[in-house]
């Protein structure tokens, strides 16, 4: 078997899930204000409800990752906003039908998610990232059992 071309890409934080995760924040405000509590209760409660959304959005909207590959030895590289080139590893993935998910983890800054959606990549790099991710799955179910 031939070994696998590498996979580059930019990467920028996907502005449709930001806008799902902020939609989702305003139906828990208004399912708290809808609800039995008291008034004082769902005064004290939306500004928590509001901070931990802020808390949640905050760190997809200001990634330090501005590209990703994937080279042909099974190697990861993280280019951050720095410009500093930061070697990774797959810590773990998900692919969810259009969207896929790769969580990578370096030394030095921990670990990254990236969200590759169609609103902020390509459909020919999630493709090819879902094709190769798909030769990893029988190793990582073959250690699971």
């Amino acid at each position: 078997m031939t070994s696998a071309p590498a996979i580059g890409f930019e990467y920028r934080p996907s502005p449709g899930y930001r806008r799902v995760l902020t939609v989702v924040a305003g139906l828990a405000v208004l399912a708290l204000l809808l609800s039995a509590l008291t008034w004082w209760m769902k005064i004290l409660l939306s500004p928590v409800v509001l901070v931990a959304a802020v808390r949640t959005i905050r760190p997809i909207t200001q990634s330090s990752v501005s590209a990703a590959g994937w080279g042909a030895d099974d190697s990861w590289t993280l280019h951050m906003t720095s410009h500093d080139d930061l070697p990774a590893t797959l810590g773990s993935f998900r692919v969810l039908g259009a969207l896929v998910l790769l969580r990578l983890k370096t030394a030095q800054h921990g670990t990254h998610s990236l969200l590759l959606a169609p609103d902020n990549s390509d459909a020919d790099i999630r493709r090819r990232l879902r094709m190769r991710l798909a030769t990893l799955q029988p190793e990582a179910s073959s250690a699971r059992a």
